[in-house]
């Protein structure tokens, strides 16, 4: 092997050990923080909302638009910003990402009215939605296919999945403990320790080919997202058959079948289609799409019950997901190694099955203190599982890419994860409605059987996912 400095000649030569060199070391820390630091902002003011309406004066039906701001950029943003990261880039995206997460978390934590906070959230969305298919797209180039990358990515999607759930933990604590303003100013110094480090390891990446961006694609492609997320959120806080609801899905459905148009003739296509017809892509990333979807959409339930059945406090209900998130950690380790043995589709649809088996014992959940027993056990192996079939769905959904297409690669898997997020609270929201409803007070009682039932869908789903992915994900060789 060549004697080159340089990290692209570490990597790309076939004579290198799977193990990292020192450099890859430090880029994979830089990557993983701001991928962490991201996953945490998701749900780290979800215990805060009531101190920040109180704070900044928003109304009860208008505090969901600081969680609802950020998703709708985040995943709307998400495609688009991927692609530009391929013919700008990805470097340079990424520590944009990082300026404007920064930017956007003081305005946050300094904010005096709601538009101000309103403005900060967008910021961050924006900046999730630049800085997550660009640091995926890096950690591609930093890792050749094989058990490095796999490693990697294990690590990442161990702690995206565990940043979901710390968020609701941290957020529990500094609003006690500080103020809620500190679960924005907490990204400040590691947005900007982030800055210092990464243009040291971090390579950028240079365009191989002549292309220009597709921008009739881009604005139907945007715009259908920005409608999808706009349609499930409003979903979720209000109904499924509510006008706003309908009107936004159908025009999510509009543009984006014209976005397939537009892409079939295209010179330089925002997507390409070959690409996402490849069984391992399009099946790869609807298992993400499920993936996530019934593992945050489980943990909205449980939240439902911890506080309205056992009368948890909302700290305390944070922190019983401790046992997930150690769960997912430990997936994220492992799953790497049960793909190099036994190929990305059997890790996908086994851990499907093991979390489907591990939620279903939820529903014997009732109202007395010794359940909560039961939830730390089976959400424990339920988010082993889950991580496993996370990694097994990154692993799948961006492998035998060209480097000129890693960024739309890893925008389609960041796409699928968000939407996941979006998706799986409003499914699950109705469900739990619908029997919460047929009882003329909406009691305890009421409130357990609904959580029940949907936890019945929620292991249903994942048993189904499972059957699905076997039958028609035909995935390369790992």
């Amino acid at each position: 092997m060549t004697t080159n400095n340089s990290l692209t000649a570490d990597i790309d030569s076939p004579e290198h050990p799977p193990g990292m060199t020192g450099k890859q070391r430090i880029a994979l820390v830089v990557l993983l923080t701001a991928s962490f630091t991201l996953a945490v902002d998701f749900s780290v003011l979800n215990v805060a909302l009531p101190a920040i309406g109180a704070d900044l004066g928003f109304t009860i039906e208008n505090l969901q638009w600081i969680a609802t701001s950020f998703a709708l950029c985040a995943a709307g943003f998400t495609l688009l910003m991927g692609r530009i990261a391929d013919l700008a880039g990805r470097r340079r995206m990424f520590l944009i990402g990082m300026v404007l997460l920064g930017a956007g978390s003081l305005l946050g934590g300094l904010a005096t009215t709601a538009e101000l906070l309103l403005a900060a959230r967008v910021a961050q969305g924006f900046a999730t939605a630049i800085v997550i298919p660009a640091a995926l797209s890096l950690l591609l180039g930093t890792f050749a296919e094989g058990r490095a990358r796999d490693r990697a990515l294990g690590l990442n999607g161990s702690l995206m999945a565990a940043g979901f759930t710390t968020g609701a933990i941290l957020g529990g604590f500094l609003t006690d403990l500080l103020s809620w303003r500190w679960a924005f100013l907490i990204n400040v110094p590691i947005a900007a320790a982030v800055l210092v480090v990464a243009p040291v390891v971090l390579q950028e990446s240079r365009r191989t080919r002549r292309t220009a961006l597709d921008i009739p694609g881009a604005i139907t492609v945007t715009l259908g997202l920005l409608a999808l997320v706009f349609g499930l959120t409003s979903a979720a806080e209000s109904s499924w058959t509510g006008s706003i609801t309908l009107i936004s899905l159908a025009l999510a459905v509009l543009l984006l079948g014209s976005f397939v148009l537009i892409e079939r003739r295209s010179p330089f296509p925002l997507v390409p289609l070959p690409i996402v017809v490849r069984p391992n892509v399009a099946w790869g990333n609807v298992a993400g799409v499920l993936a996530f979807a019934t593992e945050t959409s489980l943990v909205f339930l449980l939240t439902i019950y911890l506080q309205k059945v056992l009368g948890y406090t909302p700290l305390a209900a944070g922190l019983s997901f401790a046992a997930l998130g150690i769960g997912t950690v430990i997936g994220g380790l492992v799953g790497p190694r049960i793909i190099a043995r036994f190929g990305s589709k059997a890790a996908i649809v086994g851990g499907f099955v093991v979390q489907g088996s591990a939620t279903m014992p939820l529903a014997l959940l009732s109202d007395a203190a010794a359940s909560a027993w039961l939830l730390l056990g089976v959400t424990f192996i339920g988010g082993v599982a889950n991580l496993v079939v996370i990694v097994g769905f990154m692993v799948t959904a961006t492998s035998g890419l060209r480097a000129q297409d890693q960024g739309l690669g890893t925008g389609l898997a960041t796409m699928s994860q968000q939407v996941g997020i979006v998706l799986g609270t409003p499914v699950m929201s109705a469900v739990l409605a619908v029997v919460v409803l047929r009882s003329d007070v909406a009691s305890s009682d009421a409130v357990l059987s609904g959580v029940t039932t949907a936890i019945w869908v929620n292991g249903g789903i994942c048993l189904a996912a499972a059957a699905v992915i076997w039958v028609f994900l035909r995935p390369q060789e790992n």
